[in-house]
């Protein structure tokens, strides 16, 4: 079997202005065709005109190819040596960013060609199948300022189904600790103990000492991590949280491949490595990733904020990952967060997602959603 083209497709949703921190409103598909009739499907998270420059680009010299000139011809059964190609070919240009963000795109697809040609589900080509279904976490954002509010947003991922909820925190937050504090205990108060609840700062600080003394009221409320407490090249800063009592994750907002994210363990201390697979580097990488975490004892809690697509790859990797760990689930309102596929993926009763069982990612499109919002 060759991949005898790489096609992408931008959408959008009209009068998406880009303001807000919410990737759901547009999107990047690549689709992989063979010539066996077989084509793989993913998405990215990152901006869709400069993916789709990266794919459609013409080599510049042996290390600067664009992606589609460097995987044609190739075999898709074998997705790590395609990335392994990918990423030499772009080396002068690429290693890290916006580059492995498209080569993620490809490696997704590819390992969704595989499962489909072993007419196997992703779950079993990646490791050992050790749970059928996962438990879901949503992020609710924005959290509110007021503790009305607060009800009000998490309301919304309850309302869903959901047994674990991250908050996100504003701002705001770095200011005025004590209204701070009132709206973590808000929280806290209004999902009871039964359930989980996270906190994603998004970089609400940009120095550690504004995040610091927040910590002791996480822990006083039982907050499983806390996420992206400063931008990520402050590793210093990330290291400073270490042993207070919450663990810390890191990675979402920009890491790519298991080198970053080496850095992130061993320098910034992170304890949770939170990468999405769209961005780090598809499956492929992800697994690398994983392998660099349990070497260190860390852990791997998949970031994904898009749609069904990534939900899908997010599902098999967890499934044969060796902790129960939860998955993310948008709660956001967008139609392409949740019709870009034909399948859907409903909480049950205990909050948790079940894994796909049809070959590759087990989702396929919906063609009537890419027509609507296809940009060109």
């Amino acid at each position: 079997m060759k991949i005898t083209d790489v096609e992408v497709i931008e959408l959008r949703t009209p009068g998406w202005t880009g303001e807000t921190f919410d990737g759901s409103y547009d999107n990047c598909l690549v689709l992989v065709h063979t010539d066996a009739g077989i084509t793989g499907i993913a998405e990215v998270d990152s901006v869709p005109s400069v993916i789709k420059a990266i794919i459609n680009a013409p080599r510049s010299h042996s290390h600067a190819y664009g992606l589609k000139d460097a995987v044609l011809g190739q075999d898709p059964l074998n997705p790590p040596a395609v990335w392994d190609r990918m990423y030499d070919l772009t080396s002068y240009y690429g290693r890290r960013g916006v580059v492995i963000h498209a080569i993620s795109a490809i490696d997704i697809a590819l390992w969704d060609i595989k499962g489909k040609a072993e007419k196997k589900p992703l779950s079993e080509l990646l490791g050992t199948k050790k749970r059928d279904s996962l438990l879901a976490y949503g992020t609710v954002y924005p959290l509110g300022e007021t503790p009305d509010a607060v009800r009000f947003n998490i309301d919304r991922g309850l309302k869903r189904g959901l047994k674990a909820i991250k908050i996100v925190a504003d701002p705001h937050w770095r200011y005025d600790l004590k209204k701070t504090e009132l709206l973590i205990r808000t929280a806290r108060q209004h999902v009871g103990p039964e359930i989980r609840l996270m906190c994603d700062a998004a970089t609400a600080w940009t120095e550690a000492e504004q995040g610091l003394p927040v910590v002791p009221i996480f822990r006083d409320n039982g907050f499983l991590w806390l996420e992206a407490p400063l931008p990520i090249d402050d590793l210093a800063g990330h290291a400073r949280f270490a042993g207070q009592g919450v663990p810390i994750g890191g990675g979402d907002l920009g890491l790519t491949t298991h080198f970053e994210y080496e850095t992130a363990f061993d320098v910034g201390k992170i304890d949770i490595a939170q990468p999405d697979v769209t961005m780090a580097g598809g499956l492929t990488e992800l697994m690398r990733i994983a392998a660099s975490a349990k070497q260190r004892g860390k852990r791997v809690v998949t970031h994904g904020y898009k749609s069904n697509i990534t939900i899908a790859a997010n599902l098999a990797f967890l499934s044969q990952h060796w902790d129960d760990e939860p998955c993310e689930y948008s709660t956001s309102e967008s139609e392409l967060r949740w019709e870009l596929t034909n399948e859907r993926f409903p909480l049950g009763p205990d909050g948790r997602i079940k894994v796909p069982t049809a070959p590759g990612l087990g989702v396929s499109l919906n063609t009537k959603t890419v027509a609507k919002y296809r940009v060109g």
